[in-house]
């Protein structure tokens, strides 16, 4: 089976591929240092202050 490298785009092979879904180490890298940066967002609430969490699971808030 050949699937698309999420990173570039060229296909490549599935099974014996030791970087899938990629189709190179270099891609992955490229992935795990975009994360790394924080060019991926992934959408959710905003964080609650930390500061506040621990007054109100100390009993202080």
């Amino acid at each position: 089976m050949k699937v698309k490298c999420p990173g570039c785009g060229k296909e490549s092979q599935w099974n014996g591929n030791p970087f899938r879904p990629f189709c190179s180490e270099r891609c992955k890298i490229m992935d795990i240092g975009a994360w790394a940066d924080e060019a991926y967002v992934i959408e959710g609430k905003p964080e609650e202050d930390e500061d506040e969490n621990s007054a109100i699971e100390n009993g202080e808030g």
